[in-house]
């Protein structure tokens, strides 16, 4: 026990004259004397040690030994670190230069690339490795006001700009302003980029009512955090007006849309939360005389004990939707959602499915999913997912079924892996 609390205090001695290495001689003779002083604290320790063995009639010899030469250490220490005053020398006069850094100029980037290995059910097979998506992302502090990310992919051979906005934080009345393009507040999961996703792909309902790449706008968001101070939950209210151009919703119109979207977080205790949102939109197109209003709800409820925070959690989630379209007054209203479902099974397994239900706007039959899924994290840079995808469509001769098995492949580099917005 003794060699081993011996052998610790060098270990800091070697510690502290290698910390005393680069730094100016008044710091390395400051830092010095602060160490010697806990040197010598400690040395008075082990000191006290050695007069309770040498009362219990211990042999104490080897301790006496390394006490004397764990002190001549100190002693040598203290002389190499301090070399301008060994060596006569008078310290030299330090420059300090009051430019800023050029590389804090530089914004932080990531890169994310996606790549699916796939199968059909039917066949033909064909096009099996899609390589759907590289994303590069840029994100800076601007000052100590704003900040600003900017996302670009690179997706059939085209780069486009996913997302591009600045942001004010720590407005008066707890406010967040966002302007620029950006993935708006539908429910939860629009606000994600793909590769961040439970699953491979967005939910039917998704892509059906907002396009395949969910409802991104061109214009500005407001956000307030509810001062409640938590006694009744959080509550958080988006408000964003956008340009009314996405081609599902509004028939590629030019005219101001707006969303508003209310989140409300309530923890179950200290394992547990719960979470309820609501969503309204709404936009018109007069060219073609379109207006259209979209109403939607979601929730989730996550579970993740700390005390095995890292291997244990659960997470169920459900959204739904009703989109009424009328042109000249004349549309009906379609309803479609999705319920998920993920469940950790170690610390790097996941385990999950997704169930679609969703009626298309042109007014046909109703389709329905079932994706279950496995994810392997090898680690915080990269995971694999196997994903089963069936799907139950309508046919000239009733209902039909089509199978896809996939592997998909997700990897990182940069400060902001698997970026969910």
């Amino acid at each position: 026990m003794t060699r081993t609390i011996v052998f610790v205090y060098g270990l800091l001695l070697v510690g502290a004259a290698s910390t005393a290495v680069g730094q100016t001689p008044q710091q390395r003779s400051d830092s010095l004397e602060v160490e010697l002083r806990r040197l010598h604290a400690r040395l008075d320790s082990l000191q006290r040690i050695l007069e309770r063995l040498l009362r219990a009639g211990r042999d104490t010899a080897r301790v006496q030994d390394e006490l004397v030469a764990l002190r001549a250490a100190a002693v040598l220490a203290a002389a190499e670190g301090d070399t301008s005053r060994r060596r006569g020398a008078p310290e030299p006069e330090q420059f300090v230069a009051q430019t800023r850094n050029l590389n804090r100029l530089n914004p932080e980037i990531s890169v994310t690339g996606d790549v699916r290995v796939l199968g059909n059910r039917p066949g033909p097979q064909r096009d099996n490795v899609d390589v759907r998506e590289f994303e590069f992302s840029f994100q800076a502090v601007l000052d100590p006001f704003a900040n600003t990310k900017v996302f670009l992919t690179f997706e059939d051979g085209a780069i486009d700009l996913e997302e591009g906005y600045v942001y004010w934080t720590g407005l008066p009345g707890h406010l967040r302003l966002d302007l620029g393009r950006f993935r708006q507040q539908v429910g939860e999961l629009n606000r994600w980029h793909s590769h961040a996703l439970p699953e491979s792909e967005y939910p039917l309902a998704y892509r059906e009512y907002f396009g395949e790449e969910g409802l991104v706008g061109d214009g500005i968001s407001l956000f307030w955090l509810a001062p409640t101070g938590g006694v009744i939950g959080t509550q958080e209210l988006t408000l964003q007006a956008t340009l009314g151009n996405n081609e599902v919703l509004y028939e590629d119109g030019n005219r101001i849309s707006v969303l508003g979207h209310l989140n409300n977080f309530w923890s179950l205790g200290p394992s547990a939360f719960l979470q309820i949102g609501g969503t309204a939109i709404y936009g018109e197109n007069p060219g073609i005389g379109l207006k259209t209003s979209v109403v939607g709800a979601d929730i989730r409820f996550s579970w993740q004990p700390p005390a095995q925070a890292q291997y244990r959690s659960f997470t169920l989630r459900a959204e739904g939707y009703a989109v009424d379209k009328e042109f000249g007054g004349v549309g009906g209203t379609r309803f479609g959602g999705f319920v998920s479902a993920k469940y950790q099974l170690d610390r790097r397994w996941f385990l999950g499915a997704r169930y679609d239900y969703v009626e298309p706007l042109d007014g046909g039959p109703h389709r329905w999913a079932l994706v279950p899924h496995l994810t392997w994290w090898q680690s915080e840079w990269a995971y694999l997912r196997a994903e089963w995808q069936h799907h139950d469509l309508p046919a000239p001769t009733g209902r039909t079924t089509n199978d896809r098995f996939l592997i998909q492949v997700v990897w990182a580099i940069g400060p902001h892996k698997h970026e969910t917005y």
